[in-house]
Formats: structure tokens, C-alpha cells, sequence
């Protein structure tokens, strides 16, 4: 198993003097061990080394790959190198670590470090297929006293916690339908073409909503609740020379006549990002994930409703007396200015070692990851299949599907159930 994140990154850039050191003044570090030092990797390096997650401190760093050492070794002089997960394991050197690692082998690092007591947090997604998420999960749950937390860094966002608060709080009522659309992931084809791994199904999982769209999946059914069921419809390789999703539009039923859409796809030029959660008691309209407005009613839209009569609605409609704006109030969401890039990673690396540090609850818990893994499979499996599908859908079936794309492949292995070995 490689433990570099394909493919690597070559722009590495030395540690800051004096970096290394605790930037809180009470001199308490969890050195953590990062396995796989690709692009995340490299990138949580910087993070950690230029002091904003003040809590931690670069242990060890750990790839498979020799070149990626020795950029390791350049970069950050005098940090224990190690050519496999075993050795830092064995080493001592490491008293946390975050797998960096291609989708595929993001359980097996987890796994094999829960299982020897040592704290993990897992990057997005946390697998590919449901299966390796529950058999990670059972060995989590197995172990509760290993802290064990995923990368969903957007719920580090102050806007996305924001929304979470007032939807969850039932500020616009019963959500009825939610929209999003994001589709601002505009990719090339040489983007595809820069390693043999992307874009397929054995080495990557999927397209879209495997790489660039987890976060969004993940904040949907956080903020709006898990579905009961998805149908979707994909291209394929629509737009690019490429064999996995490029373009998804999925219908997600909540039940009660409650739905929710996503759009997202990697050949919009010009790309939307647009959020919408209508309630029972106001909306809220998110744009570019950056700004939120807030429309309150002054009532139950059916109460509204049903205050008008027959005269009433007449006049309403032909501008006679007032207007639907009378019913309500709109205010922009308030939140402080979102970090730059870095700062919402930053931000879940420091809770994680919090976390280690003084049981300080996790924003994103490692087992949550299984939401969004489960809603990209049912998305692929309805897009494959034709059909809708329940999202405790036939994990068998999924794999079965997964398992005929990576055979017509012909270049990975074929997938297994790691509950059944």
C-alpha cells in the first residue's frame, strides 16, 4: 500500500525558524505523524510548522515513497523519517497521526492505528464505498477511549455553523426543500491527465462527488438531515476523456413531500454556488459560500395562507393590499470573516489535538464520515442503476456495480468486503 497522496507535491518549502515550538505559551504538543506526504500532506506540514495549530507539532512523517522522503527530509530537517506505517507505529515518534493517504487506504491507516491506541484523524472522504466505512467505524466504536476525528474542515466555517445553528433551531421551521448547486469545480483535461490514478474507478472511486464535492455532501445532510432516498442522473466522462461522474444532478426524497436537489459538475466555466433551504417559517440563501440571507415569516407559511379569503387573496394578487414582503422579514446572516485557505484545516487540526489534549469535543467525529460516503454510493448506484435508491441501500449490489467499472478497467483490484474477511 502506497502512503503517498497521488500525485506528490514537489513546491514543499522549509519550516519557519523556531516554527516547531509551541505557539501557546503553556507548552503542551501532541506530535502528530503525517502519513503520506503528497499535497495534504505537505500542506498540513506547512500548517502545523508555520505555528497555526498551535497545539501540535510535526512528529514524524511517513510515505512509501522515496522521493517523497526526501522532499520530507529538505523540507523539515531533523523530523523522523519512516518508510511505512509499521515503523512510525513501532517508532514512538508519533503521538497522533492524519492519513493523507488515496481514498482507497484511508480506512486501513485509520484501522491499524486505532487499533494501537493511537489518536487519528482521517482526510475527506473517509472511504469510498460504505462497506470499508462501517468496518472502520465498528473498530472506532471498539475502541471509544482513541479519539478519532475526519478532515470536514467546512464545518469549521463560521457561515456553515452559523446555518447549522439556525436550521437546527428551528429559526425557519421544518425544512421542506433544499437546493444546491456547485458547480465551481471547473477542471481541464489536463488536470485528468497528470496521473494514470485519477479519474477511475480503481484508483480513485469516482469523480466529482468522490473528490471535489465530499464537503458539500457532508454539509447537506449535516444542515438538512439524512435522506431516505436519491435518484440521480450522471454523465460519465460526459465533458472529459474520463471514466468516472462529471456531472450529477440528484434527487433526494426526506419523505412528508420533503425533497432537497443537488447540482455539481467539473465542466461549468463560469460555476454557481448556490444554497437554498426553504422552511416552514423563512428561507435561507446561501451565496458562493460565503455570504447567507436570512428571510423570516412572520408565520407558518400555511397559516399565512390560510389568513386569506377569497376578497383577501383577490385583492393581494391585483396589488390592492400590501404585499408578501409584509410577511416578512429579511437580515443578513452575521458571522466573522472566514480564514483564508488553510485556516478552516488549521482550525480541525487544532480541535483534533484539543481533543487529545483536554477532551475537548470534536467538531467533526471520524464515525460522521460515513454520511456523505453513503450518499455519494447511493448517488453512483441510482445513476448506474436507473433507479431510486434507498440510502440503507444493498451494499452488495453497490459493489457489485463498483467492481464491473474497475474489471473493465483492468488495472486495480477488485474490491472486497472487509467485514467478511
Amino acid at each position: 500500500m502506497s502512503t503517498s497522496e497521488r500525485p506528490t507535491d514537489t513546491s514543499a518549502t522549509p519550516a519557519p525558524e523556531g516554527a516547531q515550538e509551541a505557539a501557546t505559551g503553556d507548552g503542551r504538543t501532541v506530535a502528530l505523524g503525517i502519513v503520506g506526504f503528497g499535497n495534504q500532506g505537505s500542506a498540513y506540514a506547512r500548517i502545523i510548522a508555520g505555528g497555526k495549530a498551535p497545539h501540535l507539532r510535526i512528529g514524524a512523517i511517513c510515505d512509501t515513497d522515496p522521493a517523497a522522503l526526501d522532499r520530507a527530509r529538505e523540507a523539515y530537517p531533523g523530523i523522523p523519517l519512516h518508510a511505512d506505517l509499521d515503523a512510525l507505529l513501532d517508532s514512538g515518534d508519533a503521538d497522533a497521526v492524519v492519513t493523507c493517504v488515496p481514498h482507497y487506504d484511508h480506512p486501513a491507516v485509520a484501522i491499524a492505528a486505532i487499533e494501537r491506541g493511537v489518536p487519528t484523524l482521517v482526510e475527506k472522504p473517509a472511504a469510498v464505498h460504505t462497506a470499508q466505512v462501517e468496518h472502520l467505524n465498528a473498530v472506532a466504536l471498539a475502541h471509544p477511549e482513541v479519539p478519532f476525528a475526519i478532515m470536514f474542515n467546512q464545518r469549521n466555517n463560521p457561515l456553515f455553523r452559523r446555518i447549522h445553528e439556525l436550521v437546527t433551531g428551528g429559526e425557519i421551521g421544518e425544512v421542506l426543500r433544499s437546493t444546491w448547486i456547485i458547480t465551481t469545480w471547473w477542471r481541464p483535461q489536463g488536470y485528468y491527465d497528470q496521473s494514470a490514478w485519477r479519474a477511475t474507478w480503481g484508483g480513485e472511486g469516482g469523480g466529482v462527488l468522490v473528490n471535489q464535492a465530499p464537503h458539500q455532501l457532508d454539509l447537506w445532510q449535516w444542515i438538512c438531515g439524512v435522506p431516505r432516498s436519491v435518484f440521480a442522473k450522471a454523465g460519465f466522462g460526459s465533458r472529459r476523456d474520463i471514466a468516472v461522474e462529471d456531472d450529477v444532478t440528484a434527487l433526494a426524497d426526506y419523505g412528508d413531500g420533503r425533497t432537497g436537489v443537488l447540482v455539481t459538475a467539473t465542466h461549468d466555466l463560469v460555476g454557481t454556488d448556490r444554497l437554498e433551504i426553504q422552511g416552514t417559517r423563512g428561507k435561507i440563501v446561501v451565496e458562493k459560500s460565503a455570504t447567507a440571507t436570512l428571510h423570516r415569516y412572520d408565520d407558518d407559511e400555511k397559516a399565512i395562507s390560510d389568513s386569506y379569503d377569497v376578497e383577501g387573496a383577490r385583492r393581494l394578487m391585483q396589488g390592492e393590499a400590501g404585499s408578501l414582503q409584509d410577511h416578512v422579514t429579511t437580515e443578513q446572516v452575521e458571522v466573522g470573516p472566514a480564514p483564508a485557505w488553510g485556516g478552516q484545516h488549521a482550525g480541525v487540526l487544532e480541535n483534533f489535538a484539543l481533543n487529545i489534549l483536554d477532551g475537548t469535543p470534536l467538531l467533526a467525529p471520524g464515525t460522521d464520515g460515513i454520511q456523505g460516503v453513503r450518499l455519494a454510493n447511493a448517488i453512483h448506484l441510482s445513476a448506474w442503476t436507473g433507479r431510486e435508491v434507498p440510502l440503507d441501500f444493498d451494499q452488495d449490489e453497490y459493489l457489485r456495480e463498483l467492481n464491473a467499472r474497475i474489471e473493465a478497467e483492468g488495472d486495480y483490484p477488485l474490491q472486497v468486503d472487509p467485514r467478511e474477511r
